[in-house]
């Protein structure tokens, strides 16, 4: 199943995505692929317009909201979702991707990637969310944690 070749390039470009992420508690990248070509990117931080974190404060840190708990409590969009409407908004049909992503999804991208028809999640770093990775199986796609000395 795994695809070190592959997998190695493409964990690479998701960290350097990850590099244009405006949030002050933890850049993520993320990158749907298919079949070698890269459909979409995205990074977490504020949606299109909206001010960043780094001038209004972090609400989650103001709030002293551990990572993992309490999603709706933030400015900004996930890696994961930003791909996905990125995807959207220029008509691609993401069904049957890779999602290369810096750090495993939370429930609510769990939940959009299934729905999405998302295959496969290949992910760097854990996240403290268990409840997402037993949806991501329940839901059919294939998930493993990427191990590299350079990702």
């Amino acid at each position: 199943m795994a695809r070190p070749d592959w997998d190695e390039y493409f964990m690479r470009i998701t960290h350097l995505v990850a590099t244009r992420s405006t949030c002050s508690r933890r850049q993520v990248g993320a990158m749907l692929v298919k079949e070698k070509n890269i459909l979409a990117t995205g990074y977490n931080g504020v949606p299109s317009g909206i001010t960043h974190c780094d001038v209004t404060g972090c609400l989650r840190d103001q709030l002293k909201v551990p990572s993992g708990e309490r999603h709706e409590l933030c400015r900004g969009l996930h890696a994961e979702q930003n791909a996905i409407i990125q995807a959207a908004r220029h008509g691609t049909n993401i069904s049957g991707a890779t999602l290369y992503c810096t750090d495993s999804p939370c429930i609510i991208c769990s939940k959009m990637l299934i729905n999405a028809g998302v295959a496969e999640v290949i992910y760097a770093r854990g996240y403290p969310d268990q409840l997402s990775l037993e949806m991501l199986g329940e839901g059919g796609i294939r998930f493993y944690q990427y191990q590299s000395g350079e990702s």
